[in-house]
């Protein structure tokens, strides 16, 4: 087979190491491009592409991760952060500002146009065939959509180019390329996302998907359907949200009957002789028992192989220290082998602390979120935003095993991202309960039964599609029910948390704001808040959503009050936006 250039990453080495139908893929070169004269020749060079787009994509996890969180209220400056993330917490951002430069988005952007318009000329000249075109073109506009998602979210207007260009720089000419607002940008994605011909994950067994040294490929990917989800959730079209949402948590209920059917996607507990994702005390009720080495905490550190990872995860990318790109999420994070720039906020903790857990056979109920435990460790007296780092400092040492081994995860999308957003969009639908639901103790406990007899209760069947759930449950009654949904718990619930009561008068408002706020205290430092804050904000026309979080973050912190009010002032006056510069 012909040489090819490849961008070198964990994905190339590892997928393309492993297509055995091929006697040498590939000889690596130092370039970082591909050769356009031996590229593009057959699918494994799509396949290629595919991985190298992948691969450059992942050297924009650590701006993503600041822009997303730092520009909320969940994460917070240390005394080491450098200026550029000073100013990015403070909304103060200078133009010169590297973490608000637009240009790594398009320089993956222009990536993924290119690979496009070589994919085109691949199936014209009959080099790949039109189900093999259809899944790999599908894939990178779902991924380009998603970058461009990104880049309406921090900076508003932007220029939507959909073709190849020499230079990433020709962006930048306003009279090629001219700025589209948000809500224009918006209606493209929607157009060219819905049209792609193939929504489904890549076929198990395909080059595309396989599992290589422990590394489930499927996860890498893009999940097209949730894409059209957050478009959709974005343009306030609650239905069609509802129900590309509804198809992604309904992935598992094929086939038979079993723990996956039960569980992936579902939020459900899991069956015996399996540990699942619940916060559970070897002793209900004692706070000094909350288990560690098993439940909740162990969704950031399982093994990519593992059924906690195939259960919980939908999109989520593997760092390994053998290959690049370098893991600069430990960088960000740690202070240990890292730079330590970043923490978790007052503000956060407060929350966690304002929360109760249910309570024990004695009526008591601990007095905060154990969330906060296992989000966070203190390490050397200092406090650290653990998630992406538990793969790398033990849980129960404090320290690096390896310090030179920085491997990890970069988590993108996970099933309570996926609940949270169906119960945004079905909340705004008028389905109260079904989304109070989701969100605290589950369909049995928003639609419990009087008796053993489940048959009317435990299920939505009256609303129409996305709506009509089945977590009908008998336990010893008659008739016996199983449903698809009989094992869900709702996220408060897998907490062990009591449920949030909702007056009914300003039921939507209410839920809403409780879903955005559960949204903090499950998905904290993973990548969403500034995005679930500005969201909620633009649709209820209302600065003062993401305004007041933000100020009160940075009063927390300690920040001078001139700094906070101005803070909070710019974003009053609706200026949510970076400034587009490179």
């Amino acid at each position: 087979m012909k040489k090819m250039k490849l961008i070198e990453s964990l994905l190339v080495v590892t997928l393309l190491l492993s297509f055995s139908s091929c006697k040498k893929i590939f000889d690596i070169k130092p370039e970082d491009q591909l050769d356009i004269s031996n590229a593009y020749q057959n699918v494994y060079d799509a396949d290629a592409a595919v991985i190298g787009v992948y691969g450059k994509f992942m050297g924009l996890a650590e701006q993503y991760v600041v822009l997303n969180e730092l520009r909320g209220d969940l994460l917070d400056v240390t005394v080491n952060s450098n200026e550029a993330l000073r100013q990015i917490n403070t909304h103060e951002v200078k133009e010169s500002n590297p973490y608000a430069s637009p240009k790594p988005f398009y320089e993956v952007i222009l990536n993924c146009n290119d690979v496009i318009e070589n994919f085109r000329i691949m199936v014209r000249d009959k080099k790949m065939t039109e189900d093999q075109f259809n899944q790999r073109y599908s894939d990178v506009v779902a991924l380009r959509s998603f970058l461009y998602l990104q880049l309406g979210i921090h900076w508003g207007e932007v220029p939507y180019v959909t073709s190849s260009l020499k230079n990433v720089d020709e962006v930048k000419n306003p009279t090629n390329y001219p700025k589209v607002t948000f809500n224009v940008l918006l209606d493209s994605l929607i157009a060219v996302t819905e049209a792609i011909p193939f929504k489904n994950v890549y076929p198990s067994g395909t080059n595309l998907n396989i599992t290589v040294d422990g590394y489930p490929t499927e996860k890498f990917y893009i999940n097209k359907r949730i894409m059209l989800g957050d478009l959709y959730l974005w343009k306030n079209n609650y239905q069609k949200a509802a129900e590309y949402y509804r198809q992604v948590m309904e992935t598992a209920t094929a086939g038979d009957f079993g723990e996956n059917y039960y569980s992936q996607y579902k939020l459900g507990w899991w069956g015996t002789g399996n540990v699942d994702h619940d916060v559970v005390y070897t002793r209900p009720g004692d706070a000094s028992t909350l288990v560690y080495n098993e439940g909740w905490r162990t969704i950031f550190e399982n093994p990519f192989n593992s059924d906690g990872v195939r259960r919980e995860w939908v999109w989520v990318l593997p760092f390994d220290s053998k290959f690049r790109p370098d893991n600069k999420l430990i960088k960000l994070f740690s202070p240990i082998g890292g730079d330590y720039q970043v923490q978790p906020s007052q503000r956060i903790y407060d929350m966690w602390d304002g929360q109760t857990q249910r309570s024990n056979d004695r009526g008591q109920g601990i007095p905060y979120d154990a969330r906060k435990l296992l989000s966070t460790m203190n390490i050397g007296g200092q406090p650290v935003a653990m998630k992406f780092l538990y793969n790398y400092i033990g849980w129960n040492t404090s320290t690096a095993s390896n310090p030179l081994l920085k491997n990890g995860k970069w988590f993108l999308f996970r099933q309570t991202h996926l609940h949270l957003r169906f119960a945004e969009a079905a909340n705004r639908s008028g389905k109260y309960l079904l989304a109070w639901g989701l969100w605290n103790n589950g369909f049995a406990g928003a639609y419990p039964a009087p008796g053993s007899d489940v048959t009317n209760y435990h299920n939505t069947l009256r609303e129409p599609y996305p709506f009509n759930f089945d977590g009908r449950n008998s336990n010893n009654g008659v008739p016996y029910y199983r449903a698809d949904w009989y094992r869900n718990i709702g996220i408060r619930a897998r907490a062990n948390l009591l449920n949030v009561s909702i007056p009914v008068a300003d039921s939507l408002l209410s839920i809403e704001s409780g879903l955005i706020q559960e949204g903090a205290l499950e998905n904290a430092f993973e990548g969403t808040r500034w995005a679930d804050l500005l969201r909620v904000t633009l649709r209820r026309n209302d600065p003062s959503f993401i305004a007041d979080r933000v100020y009160e973050k940075l009063i927390k912190s300690g920040i001078a009050s001139g700094s906070a009010s101005a803070a909070r002032a710019r974003l009053m006056a609706r200026d949510y936006y970076l400034p587009f510069k490179w």
